[in-house]
């Protein structure tokens, strides 16, 4: 059945996210609360929230919830599984309203040892809540076909008929009713390499300052190394790196037994289930075919004479002999905007949005200057990087961390295209469908960077400014398709040679990671010592067949929005895509806005689109004003 967690998007993204600044950082209840957001509209007090979970917690013992468990065995008759589902859903609701606000509090100040033991709480409380409900998938699927159908063409199920649709999709592949309560058992246990890596990755991994060309060293952290890699100083930049990659190298067996470890933990639940591989099991649920992960790679694999013609170029415009991997990120036109002030940048991304329409663009107003969805300033223990969270009982809600630098101006756009695709779904869907697939979930926030870039280039007076624009778009589609795919096909190579029986071995993960970015980023590229143990990290690997989503969701942004910037009829279809939440599998989903996965032309369009800005960087850059 459907997990207790509501959607948090954005967080993972951290090729689109600023690193932030050293301004001095405040503590929280220094912060007005008119400049922190609104989550006291989700319980007032942790008083309240605390008397909610005492409700919502049911029994101490095993069952939690007599009343629910009363109908194991039953759920035969359409009434009896009608009146469950309403009763699990509603359950389902409020244990998601209890973890959005103990998350968010908790990300307020991760130092916080009531807001931990409090998230801990409830967390706790889900796993109980999984594993209770273990048995309702195997009970409903060992219905005969004809039993099932009847469920499925039942006037009373109406509204939870494509919810048993997609869980009759997964009959070849649910076990008996001991063997799940088993693998829902296991649950905790599995996440172990994910949980230890994170630790270790966010706390206690340390490396040596960085220098730079002043001989000042320069505090090294996984946060401050993406600030680096955009620092003019060269020095700088690839003394980050190389001490960056060496804190790695130097815990390699550890970090190649982490992936090893999650690997496994998906190939597990592959073959318990039977599915032929782990990328079939990871992608089956939401009958997304093995094939649009191949189209992909194949596209991009044929255009990638392109990303080699910009390293090429990139090479030329920085002015230097060898181009290496610290000086990828930093920008070919210097910044020369000023800062902008927060009410600024929402005022600018409220702007941005009316080629969506007034309705669309008064509610992120009301969202962004009134009801409080945003908390904009660094304190001291937040949670860094940006997010959009929030469950179907609350306004959407934004973490971010804003220093006024052009791409926090940008992640506020990206991370309200979250927010509004998530309002309009919970606005326009039952609970049971109101939280959008992932595979469709960077489509709306790339969407909305795209409406800001639109703008930002529309006021631009200079060359200077547009090419920096340019330069920045392309470099989206370079760290968030061609980037993501090299990932993506890491990802696919590790787990087949898991699936072959292959032992992961670092130098196994360094002799391919380095031919992929070999064929990726083409000859002109060196690829220093440190960049074969970039695999060790990223997140992403620790998420099971993941970061392609990233790739296809921007091909299918930017299809989207080159057609509803040109008709009406095309930017109404979008917006229905927006409201449709989870009522379809996500193919489908894209497919009422007008783009088709299943074919490669929406990635073979942004590779031209590409293609497109490079040249026109090249035609600002010549011009008289630079």
């Amino acid at each position: 059945m459907k997990k207790a967690l509501p959607i948090i998007l954005g967080i993972l993204n951290l090729s689109m996210l600023d690193a932030g600044g050293f301004d001095m950082v405040r503590e929280r209840n220094e912060v007005p609360k008119e400049e922190r957001w609104n989550v006291e509209a989700l319980y007032p007090s942790l008083t309240e929230w605390k008397k909610d979970f005492e409700i919502v917690k049911g029994n101490d013992g095993s069952p939690h919830w007599p009343k629910l468990k009363a109908f194991e065995g039953k759920l035969k008759k359409p009434d009896a599984v009608s009146r469950f589902s309403d009763e699990y859903f509603e359950l389902d609701r409020r244990l998601s309203k209890l973890y959005t606000y103990a998350h968010l509090k908790l990300d307020e100040d991760l130092g916080n040892d009531e807001a931990k033991q409090t998230f801990g709480q409830i967390s706790s409380l889900i796993h109980d809540f999984r594993l209770e409900y273990a048995w309702v998938e195997p009970e409903l699927l060992s219905l005969s076909e004809n039993d099932f159908n009847r469920l499925l063409n039942a006037p009373t199920l109406k509204k939870y008929r494509f919810f048993l649709e997609k869980m009759g999709r997964m009959r070849p592949y649910i076990l008996s009713r001991d063997l799940e309560s088993l693998i829902a058992l296991s649950a905790k246990a599995l996440e172990t390499p994910y949980k230890t890596f994170g630790a270790l990755n966010n706390a206690d991994l340390k490396f040596e300052p960085a220098e730079a060309s002043g001989e000042e060293k320069r505090e090294l952290t996984t946060g401050t190394f993406l600030l680096y890699m955009r620092d003019p100083d060269r020095t700088l930049r690839k003394n980050a790196f190389t001490n960056l990659h060496r804190g790695y190298e130097e815990h390699a067996n550890m970090m190649c037994e982490l992936i090893q470890g999650q690997v496994q933990n998906h190939l597990f639940g592959t073959r318990a289930r039977k599915f032929k591989d782990c990328r079939e099991a990871a992608l089956f649920p939401n009958n997304v075919d093995s094939a649009v992960y191949d189209n992909l790679i194949a596209v991009i694999h044929d255009h990638l004479p392109l990303l080699h013609e910009y390293i090429q170029l990139r090479k030329q415009l920085l002015h230097i002999d060898e181009l290496h991997p610290y000086d990828l990120y930093i920008p070919l036109v210097d910044d020369q905007q000023t800062e902008t002030s927060y009410q600024d940048a929402c005022r600018l991304v409220i702007d941005s949005v009316a080629p969506l329409g007034q309705s669309y663009q008064k509610t992120l107003e009301g969202g962004l200057l009134v009801s409080r969805w945003v908390d904009p300033i660094e304190t001291q223990r937040k949670r860094s990087g940006a997010y959009s969270s929030g469950c179907f009982d609350s306004m959407p809600y934004i973490l971010m961390n804003y220093h006024g630098t052009l791409n926090d101006v940008l992640t506020l756009a990206h991370e309200a295209g979250h927010s509004m695709h998530s309002y309009l779904s919970r606005k326009n869907q039952p609970y049971v469908y109101a939280d959008y697939p992932i595979f469709v979930a960077e489509v709306a926030s790339t969407f909305n960077e795209q409406l800001l870039l639109k703008l930002f280039k529309e006021r631009a007076k200079t060359s200077r400014e547009r090419a920096y624009l340019i330069n920045y778009e392309i470099e989206a589609i370079r760290t968030t398709i061609f980037r993501q795919t090299l990932f993506a096909e890491f990802e696919l190579y590790i787990h087949r040679q898991a699936e072959e029986g292959v032992t992961l071995t670092p130098s196994l993960l360094k002799e391919y990671y380095l031919k992929l970015n070999r064929d990726y980023y083409g000859p002109e590229l060196v690829l220093d010592s440190g960049i074969d143990y970039e695999w060790a990290r990223i997140p992403h690997f620790y998420y099971d067949f993941y970061v392609y989503q990233y790739a296809t969701g921007l091909s299918a942004a930017l299809a989207l929005f080159e057609k509803a910037m040109k008709s009406e009829d095309d930017r109404d279809r979008y917006l229905q895509f927006l409201s449709s939440g989870g009522s379809r599998y996500p193919i489908d989903l894209l497919c009422i806005a007008g783009v088709d996965l299943r074919d490669r032309a929406p990635i073979a369009a942004a590779m031209k689109r590409f293609g497109t800005l490079v040249n026109e960087l090249k035609k600002e850059l010549q011009k008289n004003d630079l």
